[in-house]
């Protein structure tokens, strides 16, 4: 008998161990806050349930009933028994975007030069880099140089080569924090000129997917993660830029190990200008609407479930067109808002053509319940059938961040 009472305490008490770890797990990775269309209450996928939804004053709330702007408090259980945590609830306006899925180029200039590489300078002593030296660092953005702002590649080469040799001062933006290193240039022993030892970029260019846009204020979502610089990996700081209509000429396939690529060119005219380029993809003002769509709704995070739904890309010349994928993932955790979902590439043309998810797909928008949920954002290099997928929800916030801004700037004005 004592056996007995023992091997069921140690179940017990391993059945507790996992419940605890499974509670702290979910704790961690839910966020602290929803949002959920008027006329709708908080409800999440598969274990997880909604309880006590009360005010700021602590009365319970009928959440459906709630207008928008509400803001209420939920707590969330596991299997409706142990408690998680308790997350704020905001009710909002049903949001409506037309999607997109057509290519598009985008041309981008930085706010500042930034800082790319660094090599030696051959001054009579030997190899030195004046650069590294100062304190400079590969990912520093080089904002002015003695008081005279900086935009390109040339100014930063022609005022170093025409300083003499003097002491300046270069202003710095590193991590989002401005600050003054004073930096004296080297003499090349071989080119006869004062040198910096560094390498600067002020430009970038490419092709990507737009997601969507929104038919009242003409803002216009895409890519869905932040051009970055290929040698830094740093998100490029814009000053300006707009992006352009595209065409799809070919493609390379994807394999295991080697992502492939969809090949395009710019064509005449212009889309829009760009005004964020950020974590969670570009935006800007259209001048063009890209396409005569029908606008859908945006789906709340919790509304996206594991299934079936399609993505809307193109592969070939100008027009999108859905293709299926399985919606393998969902994740919750903020700390990661462009790797939100695992999709996997079944449709079979699809496959056949691209291999999966290839390069220039990013931004490609997801459907699922006739809702915008998502857009596609990276691949897995080692399996090109699958990849990474950001909420449209995410998107929508940071398009709301733009429209907001232009706001207050009218109203100043």
């Amino acid at each position: 008998m004592k056996k007995c009472i023992k091997k069921f305490c140690v179940i017990v008490a391993f059945i507790c161990g996992l419940v605890l770890t499974a509670v702290t797990m979910l704790s961690r990775s839910t966020p602290e806050q929803f949002n959920v269309v008027e006329g709708h209450a908080l409800r999440l996928p598969g274990a997880i349930q909604v309880t006590n939804q009360k005010n700021a004053t602590g009365q319970s709330v009928t959440a459906s009933a709630l207008s928008a702007g509400s803001t209420y408090q939920a707590t969330l259980k596991l299997f409706g028994l142990f408690p998680l945590k308790d997350v704020k609830v905001k009710v909002v306006d049903q949001p409506l975007v037309i999607p997109c899925g057509i290519p598009f180029g985008i041309k981008m200039y930085t706010d500042g030069v930034l800082v790319v590489s660094m090599s030696d300078v051959d001054t009579s002593t030997g190899p030195f880099n004046p650069a590294r030296s100062a304190g400079i660092k590969t990912g520093d953005v080089i904002v002015s140089i003695d008081g005279k702002t900086v935009t390109t590649t040339e100014q930063v080469a022609d005022i170093v080569e025409e300083s003499g040799g003097k002491t300046m001062t270069f202003h710095i933006r590193r991590d989002n924090i401005a600050f003054d290193i004073r930096f004296t240039p080297a003499l090349s022993v071989n080119e006869n000129r004062w040198k910096a030892g560094l390498w600067v970029r002020d430009s970038s260019a490419g092709i990507g997917t737009l997601t969507f846009f929104d038919p009242e204020s003409e803002i216009f979502g895409g890519l869905g993660h932040a051009v970055c610089d290929v040698d830094t990996g740093e998100i490029l700081p814009i000053a300006s830029g707009e992006i352009v209509p595209a065409k799809i000429y070919s493609v390379v396939k994807g394999a295991a190990g080697t992502p492939g690529e969809l090949r395009g060119g710019f064509e005449a005219g212009s889309l829009g200008n760009l005004q964020i380029n950020g974590e969670t993809g570009i935006y800007g003002n259209l001048s063009t609407m890209p396409v005569d769509g029908q606008a859908v709704p945006v789906a709340m995070k919790q509304q996206v479930h594991t299934g079936q739904a399609q993505v809307l890309t193109t592969i070939n010349g100008t027009t999108p067109k859905l293709y299926d994928i399985q919606i393998d993932q969902v994740r919750y955790n903020d700390s990661s808002p462009t790797r939100n979902m695992v999709v996997v590439i079944t449709d079979p043309e699809l496959l056949e053509e691209t291999g999966g998810i290839v390069q220039g797909m990013s931004g490609s928008p997801i459907l699922q319940d006739g809702m915008l949920v998502g857009a596609v954002t990276h691949v897995f290099v080692n399996d090109p059938t699958k990849g990474f997928a950001i909420f449209a929800e995410n998107m929508l916030k940071t398009m709301d961040s733009v429209a907001q801004s232009q706001e207050e700037q009218q109203g100043a004005a």
